[in-house]
């Protein structure tokens, strides 16, 4: 009768262990993947340290989850490498008070990211299995003021725009003309654009009294963006 309770404590003891090393990996990550390499935006890298990726990434892969590498999470898809999820959202400047469109929830980490920052994330996803785990993974913890939607994100969210920045996860040959549409005045969008099957370039588009500035910020590799058949 009293090996229930022995059993208990070891594995109680055995979890907090499990969550002190991701805790510790995710500070490590942090500092050698992002801030030693150029990145001191300050609410990127807290979110970052606050984030626990390993709840993002599949069952098996979790002792890689703080690696600096993107890792599959099914249905052909990815959750990018920590220095592009950490280098994308600071390049967008996020603010307390911003509202974010994110094209291509894939696993929600980024999502999350932004979560930890601004107000409110409006986020799509075309795969319906991966939105639909993602949104309950957000809601498991806690992210509340995270908005999911399944679908094709090629026209945005245009009943919640305009949005303070967008952030695209997915590579496309052009900027989508209703995303562009949806940036607010003085918003910001991070988006890889460039020829199919070619390295992409990570572009950031701001829009300054009506007009569109973009400039060129990294090479960059991601999935193709994905439409819906009848959209096409």
């Amino acid at each position: 009768m009293r090996i229930l309770p022995v059993l208990f404590i070891v594995l109680f003891s055995m979890n907090i262990h499990a969550q002190n090393n991701y805790e510790l990996k995710r500070h490590q990550m942090v500092q050698e993947q992002v801030k030693n390499r150029g990145i001191n935006h300050g609410p990127t890298l807290k979110a970052m340290k606050s984030v626990p990726r390993h709840e993002f990434v599949l069952q098996g892969l979790r002792p890689s989850a703080y690696l600096d590498t993107p890792l599959p999470i099914g249905h052909k898809q990815t959750i990018s490498q920590p220095y592009i999820v950490a280098f994308m959202t600071s390049e967008l400047n996020p603010k307390p008070k911003d509202r974010v469109l994110e094209i291509g929830t894939g696993s929600g980490y980024q999502a999350a990211v932004l979560a930890e920052i601004v107000d409110t994330v409006y986020t799509i996803e075309i795969v319906e299995p991966l939105g639909i785990q993602a949104r309950n993974k957000l809601q498991k913890l806690g992210y509340d003021n995270v908005k999911v939607r399944i679908g094709d994100g090629y026209n945005g969210w245009p009943d919640a725009a305009p949005f303070d920045a967008i952030i695209v996860t997915a590579a496309v040959e052009e900027v989508p003309q209703p995303l562009i549409d949806q940036l607010a005045e003085g918003g910001r969008m991070i988006i890889p654009v460039g020829p199919h099957r070619d390295l992409r370039n990570l572009q950031l588009i701001k829009r300054r009294k009506g007009k569109l500035i973009t400039k060129n910020r990294l090479p960059v590799r991601f999935v193709p963006f994905t439409r819906e058949k009848d959209s096409l």
